[in-house]
């Protein structure tokens, strides 16, 4: 910036300049300033001033992100400028500069369209003269004299020119320029009209700088003497390790052991680790340095003096907190926040009690893991985390006896060492994923730490000593039970996590996975704009599972594409990802939105099961070809479903009357159950009664309807029995169209687990007899009673099966 002598202008009539709004700039009188204009309505503005007399309004924004700002934009003070010259850029950007004439106020804003004006009215300074000025003059040169020799960034030439200035409005101006002043103090002292108010401000902000900057170099210089003292100190302590090194080990032996003596002494562990440890104390003293059993007793020592033993983190008991950090978190999960609030509050009423020990049970990616650090959180707790799939041996729970050749405490101290506290969250990650072999089963030393009534005294193999876990708040996650062993789950609060609905997807992706990926990939909410109709595709045809973590992949992958483009084409790029451009930035669908059959189908059955990923409906066909009455079972089925098989079979044998099926109808053909695109080994009693149903509809002919799912175990005498799993199945249910799922009756309890936007799509029908489900399920095609008194046999139902399977022409 330059300065040109220039006394303050009379204030004048108005008169109307064309107005050049500054971003994050003020420019005062006698200023000479470069700037580069890029917005059109500037340019405009400063190529009308070039035509004319050459004479701008700058007046500087209030807030630097407005891109095109309006009259509430704006201060209404600002400064008559002259437009000395003009340079058009290569990139259509002007290039200017400008001097600064006198200070003006905006009287009207005048919005032309692609042009702005501002009728102003120039002011001059107000009364100059007088001992007081001339004396606030002397110490503002004495006190900017004293910041530059201060402040390194500032010329020595300055203060010759600050020493030829005689007008006190210039010296206020001119020294703004050199001075760090936020942009609304620059305002403030560009609208100040008396020339003393704003010297006597500036001799303020002055003074304040050169304590600041005294003190910095306070700082430097303590900082360079101890820096100095640390390398002497190095020096000498490097010299004393040599002279120790040529006396002897002795006495560096001597200093470890004080050094031990004197952790022990501080710190406060139980009176059974004080006693071992002043005992290992005792013996370390009488061996050689130098021996393999003294590393074995110094590391033992050291790991006994590492682990918390009264070291507690105070728990933040606020409820409203703990609530507002879990819904920040997480979207629902209900169940979850409710059982830590529940905690939260008994926590608060009684002054002791033990830690839960929770077990969160479901899918990948509905946010088991990450929700043990939320609790962790919002109870102001540390947080430790242990995996355990594929842990089986017991030792990494227990840890190695001190006997065996570098042996080391179990998983459970070691993290605790972690932790730093005795009453961290403990997240058992996978816990359905240990296995066992010859080495032991990790899962039944799990059974000591898990049981609130015993784990106040757990016993290390390594450590030998009772260690209190009663106060740490374990939480297990798993995907199945079926991995968890009967005991352990008795120790255990099972908290099911079922799968979202795609209303629940959507919503966790554009509060929580859109902001935190877009974000995290440098880009802004104005460069990348994801619809709520992208997401619903992405959901659809690129992701099939019951929680997010692959919706969350797909978003990154989106965000990557975004990236590159806004490095190769600007930061002004702006992206908006739509259903009908998602696929140019994700590829070709993986997944395409499972339809409906056309027409009701004999024979085809559509069941439901859970899986590791949530709830799946699974297609059940039966084929009825010649053979001599065996039931064949395909599909990768496991045994619990074949025995399911069979009994729904012999159902359909023993009701072969009332189904119009000859007696003897299976002396001459075999059955084929089938599960086509059964990917996963199933297993389980809940496809009783689609089985039979399916059986049922291949013998009789008559289809069953295309719309139905069911679900329920099927007993001899044809009851329906109760399932487990229903909301899963059911939200599958929902994902694949249909319209109807049977229900065991039993099950009515759990119905209430559903959310009740899938229920008000979804008719739940309970049924208590096999009767029932064929007579909601068989839909006949000529009118006939579900069932039929005139006889059936196979090739009068394959017969029967025409129709249904190719429709007529029309």
């Amino acid at each position: 910036m330059f300065f040109k002598d220039r006394k303050g202008e009379a204030a004048e009539s108005e008169r109307v300049l064309p107005l050049l709004p500054l971003r994050d700039l003020v420019v005062f009188p006698h200023m000479v300033v470069p700037l580069i204009v890029g917005r059109p309505r500037s340019r405009a503005a400063l190529s009308e001033a070039f035509k004319g007399d050459k004479e701008i309004f700058l007046t500087a924004q209030k807030e630097g992100r407005t891109t095109e700002p309006t009259e509430g934009d704006i201060y209404r003070v600002g400064t008559v400028a002259t437009v000395i010259q003009m340079l058009r850029l290569p990139d259509d950007n002007l290039k200017v500069l400008v001097e600064g004439r006198s200070r003006a106020r905006m009287v009207r804003y005048i919005d032309d369209g692609d042009l702005t004006r501002a009728a102003i009215t120039s002011f001059g300074d107000g009364e100059e003269e007088g001992l007081e000025t001339e004396a606030l003059m002397r110490s503002v040169r004495g006190a900017f004299e004293q910041y530059v020799k201060l402040n390194k960034g500032i010329p020595p030439e300055m203060l010759l020119t600050v020493a030829a200035i005689e007008d006190p409005s210039r010296l206020a101006d001119t020294l703004v320029a050199h001075l760090s002043f936020k942009l609304e103090d620059r305002q403030i002292l560009l609208e100040t009209e008396d020339p003393a108010e704003r010297l006597d401000r500036i001799l303020q902000f002055v003074q304040g700088e050169i304590e600041i900057l005294q003190v910095e170099r306070k700082i430097k210089t303590r900082v360079k003497k101890q820096m100095e003292k640390s390398q002497k100190e190095y020096y000498l302590n490097e010299q004393m390790q040599a002279i120790q090194k040529e006396l002897g080990e002795k006495d560096e032996f001597r200093a470890e052991m004080s050094e031990l003596e004197r952790r022990v002494a501080s710190l406060e562990l139980t009176v059974e680790a004080r006693e071992k440890v002043t005992r290992e104390l005792r013996k370390l003293r009488m061996m050689s340095p130098m021996s393999a059993e003294a590393n074995v007793v110094r590391n033992y020592i050291d790991w006994v003096l590492s682990i918390p033993w009264q070291e507690f983190t105070e728990d933040r008991l606020n409820i409203e907190f703990a609530a507002k950090v879990l819904d920040e978190d997480h979207y629902g999960l209900r169940k979850v926040k409710e059982r830590i609030l529940e905690h939260l509050a008994v926590a608060s009423l009684v002054e002791r009690m033990k830690g839960p020990i929770l077990c969160l049970v479901g899918p990948p990616g509905v946010g088991k893991t990450s929700l043990a650090r939320s609790i962790a959180r919002s109870t102001n707790r540390k947080f430790v985390r242990q995996a355990l799939g594929g842990v089986r041996d017991e030792a990494e729970i227990r840890g190695h006896r001190r006997t065996y050749i570098g042996a080391l405490p179990g998983k459970i101290v070691q993290s605790m060492k972690k932790a730093g506290s005795s009453n961290p969250v403990f997240l058992l990650d996978e816990i359905d994923k240990m296995s066992t072999d010859f080495r032991g089963d990790p899962s039944a030393a799990l059974l000591e730490v898990l049981d609130p009534e015993q784990n106040e005294a757990f016993i290390d193999h390594y450590l030998d000593l009772d260690y209190d876990l009663s106060k740490v708040m374990f939480i297990c996650t798993a995907n199945t039970l079926q991995g968890i062993p009967a005991p352990l789950q008795d120790r255990l609060e099972i908290i099911r996590l079922p799968g979202y609905t795609e209303r629940e997807k959507l919503s966790i992706a554009r509060r929580y996975l859109i902001p935190k990926q877009v974000e995290g990939h440098g880009l802004s909410e104005d460069q990348l704009v994801i619809t709520r109709q992208a997401v619903e595709r992405m959901v659809r045809e690129y992701t099939r599972e019951a929680g997010v973590r692959n919706l969350e992949r797909e978003i990154a992958k989106v965000c990557r594409k975004v990236a590159k483009r806004v490095v190769w084409k600007g930061p002004d790029t702006r992206i908006r990802v739509t259903s009908e451009n998602v696929h140019k930035l994700l590829g070709v669908p993986h997944f395409t939105q499972r339809e409906m059959e056309d027409l009701d189908q004999v024979g085809l059955v559509k069941g439901l099961a859970v899986t590791p990923w949530g709830g799946e409906f699974l297609d059940i066909e039966v084929s009825v070809v010649p053979g001599k009455g065996k039931l064949i079972l395909t599909g990768r089925l496991g045994d619990w479903l074949k025995e399911s098989a069979t009994a729904g079979f012999s159902y359909i044998r023993s009701r072969a009357g009332s189904l119009g099926l000859e007696p003897n109808f299976t002396e001459e053909w075999d059955f084929h159950v089938h599960y086509p695109g059964n990917s996963l080994k199933t297993d389980g009693p809940s496809a009783g009664i689609a089985m039979a149903t399916a059986l049922a509809s291949a013998l009789t002919g008559v289809p069953v309807r295309r719309d139905i799912a069911m679900t329920g175990e099927i007993s001899l005498r044809g009851r329906v029995l109760p399932i487990g799993g229903l909301k899963e199945k059911t939200l599958a249910a929902h994902r694949g169209g249909l319209k109807t799922v049977l229900v065991p009756r039993p099950n009515e309890k759990d119905i209430v687990e559903i959310p009740g936007q899938i229920l008000e799509q979804i008719e739940i029908v309970l049924v208590d007899h096999m009767d029932q489900v064929l007579e909601h399920a068989l839909r006949p095609t000529d009118g006939r009673a579900i069932h039929p008194r005139a006889t059936h046999t196979p090739e009068a139902a394959a017969e029967a099966r025409r129709p249904a399977e190719q429709p007529a022409e029309h």
